[in-house]
């Protein structure tokens, strides 16, 4: 299968790339992202074949309908990170929170966060190709909170790779930001910034997109590439759990193979959704994808608006500080599956310049075919974690924006099935105010929380706070070039 461009090809690269070039260089022309030219099947007939497959079995299936240019033994080299997650045979496991309402839990790997679905596998991809290609790279990730850490985590010690970590100082928990600054392998080096996530991110793709840095990388025999969900590498994964989880409530007769269910998730950058989404297209039974947001809900005004406007909009922090996002990357490859290269371009060029695109009518009812949207609110967030957890169930932050999209954006009574992309551990303090459990800091929010619920804090999470802090540089965000050289 070939990728091409989200906003045309500008005449210097090829216009067709294949798997393994589109994620070891995922920066396109005019600043735009790769994509695959073509989804496969992934309908009734490939589920009923799929029915009693294990996760890696599924995985596997799925990476060879792609017919991506990777090795089968690569493939299951890559697959068999799973084996290191709570359940090898079960990374994913589905739960039942309501009788119609059931939850993916995405974060059963080493740092406790959907994002290891994605790059554990994807870790081991690219630092065997660059192997492969006697290649040095540095590999650049700007952070929410969950990316970082598992970002260090797959690439830590593994050969021919560098790792750059941007995270925005004051705007992750404290148990992220310890994943990352305790981290110690010699190819490590993190960076805290003094702003938020959006100057993270803002950062991270102008020095992907600069011609002057890569050739300073150049000159250090280094080249550029990036984990972030602007890394197709990254989505193609984030596809299989979204079959995984439909075929776990097949299997268990929560439901009939080819009824159809919504899909909820808690989005910031849009990565998730995309997978979601591609998921859908290719086949998947699904009636619509529900996009839950906090505060900053910018996703929401332009599902149900039609209007991405960010002009004199100030980034909020909340409890949910991995949706604490104002340019979400990935919608850029809906609005070109959707709309095509030129358009997409012309939005994008648009949002730089102006800080604001919008839909036509048309464009926004194609939208809203695939999509809803709704936010909720901080204490909004709280009280249902505080109902649940009354029910028995303890969820994050994140999950719980999910809960008024399932209440309230359901045209049908069909079965929802949430994301849920953080454990508990990773936002104690907020769990601990929901359950009205009266901490000081983190650990010992942890520690009250386990004696209430009898829930076991795992021993990543406990050891990260008698760790050595390794990486304490915080800067501006006009001196992480120099930061990323010096490292270099």
């Amino acid at each position: 299968m070939q990728f091409i461009e989200t906003r045309g090809n500008d005449g210097k690269r090829a216009s067709h790339v294949n798997f393994s070039d589109a994620i070891l260089n995922p920066s396109a022309s005019f600043g735009g992202l790769y994509v695959p030219e073509s989804l496969p099947d992934m309908g009734i007939e490939f589920l009923a074949d799929a029915i009693n497959s294990d996760y890696k079995t599924l995985a596997f299936e799925l990476l060879k309908k792609f017919e991506i240019d990777i090795e089968d033994a690569l493939l299951w080299e890559a697959l068999n990170c799973y084996d290191s997650f709570d359940d090898a045979n079960n990374p994913a496991p589905v739960k039942s929170i309501e009788e119609d309402c059931f939850v993916t839990e995405l974060y059963h790997g080493p740092t406790r966060a959907f994002k290891d679905m994605a790059l554990q596998p994807f870790g081991v991809i690219l630092s065997a190709l660059a192997a492969q290609r006697g290649e040095e790279y540095l590999i650049m990730a700007a952070t929410s909170g969950d990316t970082g850490p598992a970002t260090l985590e797959t690439f830590k010690n593994r050969p021919n790779i560098r790792v750059a970590c941007l995270y925005p100082d004051g705007g992750t928990s404290d148990v992220q930001r310890l994943q990352m600054v305790t981290e110690d392998a010699a190819n490590l080096k993190v960076i805290g910034v003094k702003g938020n996530f959006d100057d993270t991110q803002h950062a991270l793709k102008t020095l992907l997109s600069s011609e002057t840095f890569k050739a300073e990388l150049q000159a250090k025999g280094i080249k550029l590439s990036a984990a972030n969900s602007v890394n197709f590498g990254r989505i193609i994964f984030q596809i299989i759990y979204h079959l995984y989880g439909y075929l776990e409530l097949v299997r268990r007769d929560d439901i009939a193979l080819g009824e159809k269910v919504y899909l909820i998730v808690p989005s910031g950058n849009f990565g998730n959704a995309l997978g979601a989404y591609y998921a859908k297209k290719a086949g998947l039974p699904v009636e619509k994808i529900l996009i839950a947001s906090n505060t900053n809900n910018i996703l929401t005004d332009l599902i149900n608006k039609g209007e991405y406007d960010i002009r004199d909009r100030a980034l909020v922090l909340t409890r949910s500080p991995a949706m604490d996002i104002l340019k979400s990357s990935n919608v850029e490859r809906v609005l070109f599956d959707k709309f095509g290269s030129e358009r997409t371009r012309e939005m994008m060029q648009d949002l730089e310049e102006k800080h604001l695109y919008r839909l036509s009518a048309e464009e926004l009812a194609s939208l809203r075919e695939d999509f809803d949207a709704i936010d909720s609110s901080d204490a909004e967030g709280l009280a249902f974690m505080a109902d649940y957890a009354d029910k028995g169930y303890i969820m994050d932050p994140h999950t719980a924006t999910c809960i008024k999209a399932y209440r309230e954006l359901r045209s049908e009574p069909l079965p929802a099935i949430l994301c849920s992309t953080a454990e508990w551990t990773k936002f104690s303090m907020s769990v601990a105010e929901a359950l009205q459990i009266e901490a000081e800091s983190d650990l010992e929010a942890l520690e009250k929380i386990s004696q209430e619920t009898g829930l076991k804090i795992p021993p990543m999470i406990k050891a990260l706070f008698s760790k050595r802090v390794i990486h304490d540089k915080v800067v501006e965000k006009e001196k992480i070039k120099e930061e990323m050289l010096s490292f270099l």
